[in-house]
């Protein structure tokens, strides 16, 4: 598909973005944020989601609003069988869309049920990304992305954003951070510090670690993790692990050798950790959405690559990919390697803190 429009459509004055879930991938897409506002500077930029992804996108100033999918209680009313209740809920939530009267939708997640929500507004021009599931049948348009044209973070939401005529240089990863959020995430870490090194911490630049993902061939060895946290320490850094309330027990394990790793995950709520990586100077994750916020924030972030390798480039020099093209890798979600994971496990400890350190450098 071309890479601009020719459609003889006025100019919108109502944007949806449709990007429903996926914290990474929220993050990426933002960018489509700023670059809709130069292209179409009249235009309110609205964006709907799932409610565990809001916090993403909540304190960002240039969208209108963030209408939130309510996915988790119309699974609970199919799980109840209360289908009446269900077609209820869906019809009232399709209203609402309609009720905006978008003019231009973009589907960035390109599955049936983005497809589905842009399809529910009735909007005059709806545009998808790849387009899958059947999803093609609910747009106006498909754009897809020439495979391994652009290596850098966020490749397929920049082409969406330069097909409808952004400038270039306009696509840039817009992750703001709300003032309560970051308030509250000074204070827990202040204490932890306090309580870490005897009520005297020490001056020290902010690393944040990110071990923890959806998929285990995904991870880094949990070990690794604490060794390098040790050698950050003896670098003059202060490590925190982040994640998710799921990620509590890893965390323990990794920080249970190292007293002065602040482990922080299941602490802090999202807009809460997405402040503190913007307070960090340095940050190391596997391929997860803090590790993303990391590149999005312009912090220096080291990514750890293996059974994916979404994109070989960070969007600025700040953030360097750690991969190896072993034969076997990127093997996604098929590892073929018995639980090895042989792609994560030969990065050790001492490649990955000379990695940081070298990004640490690049700081401006």
């Amino acid at each position: 598909m071309a890479m601009s429009s020719t459609s003889p459509l006025p100019e919108p004055r109502r944007i949806l973005v449709v990007r429903l879930s996926a914290l990474g991938d929220i993050v990426m897409a933002s960018g489509l944020i700023p670059a809709l506002k130069v292209r179409f500077p009249q235009a309110e930029i609205s964006w709907v989601c799932e409610p565990v992804c809001a916090p993403l996108l909540k304190h960002n100033p240039r969208l209108k609003q963030v209408i939130l999918w309510p996915r988790g209680e119309w699974q609970a009313l199919l799980k109840a069988r209360r289908y009446l209740t269900l077609w209820r809920a869906v019809l009232a939530f399709r209203a609402r869309l309609r009720a905006e009267r978008f003019d231009l939708v973009l589907d960035a997640q390109g599955l049936l049920k983005s497809g589905l929500v842009a399809w529910f507004t009735g909007a005059p021009r709806r545009i998808s990304i790849i387009a899958r599931e059947g999803s093609h049948r609910l747009v106006h348009e498909v754009v897809t992305p020439p495979a391994g044209a652009d290596p850098v973070m966020g490749s397929e939401y920049r082409y969406l954003a330069h097909y409808l005529g952004a400038l270039q240089g306009s696509f840039v990863h817009d992750l703001a951070v709300g003032e309560a959020p970051q308030a509250r995430a000074r204070e827990v870490l202040n204490e932890r510090l306090s309580a870490a090194w005897d009520g005297q911490p020490p001056a020290r630049p902010l690393a944040v670690l990110a071990p923890f993902t959806t998929r285990p061939q995904k991870h880094w060895i949990e070990t690794h993790w604490t060794d390098l946290a040790r050698r950050l320490l003896a670098q003059g850094f202060q490590p925190v692990v982040l994640g998710g309330p799921a990620d509590a027990e890893s965390a323990g394990r990794i920080g249970a050798p190292e007293p002065r790793l602040i482990n922080l995950a299941g602490v802090l709520k999202l807009d809460e950790s997405v402040a503190l990586i913007a307070d960090a100077q340095l940050l190391v994750g596997v391929d997860t959405g803090l590790t993303h916020m990391g590149s999005a924030l312009r912090i220096p972030t080291v990514a750890l690559f293996g059974s994916t390798r979404p994109y070989l480039q960070g969007p600025t020099a700040l953030t360097k990919v750690l991969y190896d093209a072993l034969p076997c890798s990127p093997c996604r979600r098929h590892p073929t390697c018995g639980g090895a994971f042989t792609c994560m496990a030969q990065f050790t400890p001492e490649r990955v803190l000379q990695a940081a350190l070298l990004q640490w450098e690049l700081r401006a």
